[in-house]
């Protein structure tokens, strides 16, 4: 398929896992890319693997606001457009609410939640003139409640709520704007998991496709939904989640 040749598609948190996945779908599909992330190395690592001439790449931290600006002058400078943001980067905490310091449950809020706002805010105007779409990655996290993920679930369950709203405010303007909301995936957010194969089986077991996602599975949605097969699809949550969300958490019977 060539659903996005053509097109200019930003991606942040671009260096690995989901939003690596999501650049090589939409390149696969013909888009032209411009890709955020902290490790300039792994970004570079992946516009090397890519069509360099249709890559542009910026180390960007998505919390600092000159950050995104600065990633969106970029896709203007190069290519002229915008056509998809994929608002992807993300950080994680794990922790009780009175643990630690205060700046963990900061850096969460200021990369999950402000991160996506600045990065739509910034690159609206151009969204609107190319009547483009936005897809935030929030998490089933951002639907239902996660042990000792407090810090976390509060950015994503914003994120979610801002998505729906953000979709109302900019239909009229021919912007849709959706998200998605993964379960577990093996990315390197996730590696430290793997050390735990317990726990694996744990979140395993509560999946009713029987394992968690690779980062391709959840390019394919974000795909779907930046494309024109999505038209007229927008302020969705759309969980990915091998069935997950599907369940009542009540065990099986049998």
């Amino acid at each position: 398929m060539a659903r996005f040749q053509g097109k200019i598609v930003i991606v942040t948190g671009a260096a690995s896992g989901i939003g690596e996945g999501a650049a090589r779908r939409f390149a696969q599909e013909g888009a032209t890319l411009v890709l955020g992330d902290t490790d300039g190395a792994g970004l570079h690592k992946l516009a090397d693997e890519l069509a360099p001439a249709t890559v542009a790449t910026r180390e960007t931290d998505v919390s600092k606001i000159a950050d995104c600006e600065a990633l969106v002058a970029l896709a203007i400078a190069r290519f002229g457009r915008i056509d998809v943001l994929v608002n992807n980067a993300g950080v994680d905490h794990l922790g009780k609410l009175d643990e630690g310091d205060f700046s963990a449950f900061a850096k969460v809020i200021e990369t999950d939640l402000y991160g996506v706002v600045q990065m739509a805010r910034t690159a609206i105007a151009h969204l609107r003139q190319s009547r483009g779409c936005i897809i935030n990655m929030s998490s089933v996290s951002g639907l239902g409640g996660d042990w000792n993920h407090s810090f976390y679930c509060a950015a994503k369950g914003a994120v979610t709520n801002f998505t729906r709203a953000l979709a109302m405010d900019e239909a009229a303007n021919g912007v849709r704007v959706n998200a998605v909301n993964p379960s577990l995936t093996y990315t390197a957010l996730t590696a430290g998991m793997k050390e735990q194969p317990e726990l694996i089986a744990k979140f395993e077991e509560r999946i009713p496709m029987g394992r968690g996602a690779q980062p391709e599975d959840i390019a394919g949605a974000i795909a779907f939904l930046a494309s024109e097969d999505a038209r007229f699809i927008t302020g969705v949550n759309l969980p990915v989640d091998g069935g997950l969300s599907a369940s009542n958490g009540q065990p099986p019977l049998s």
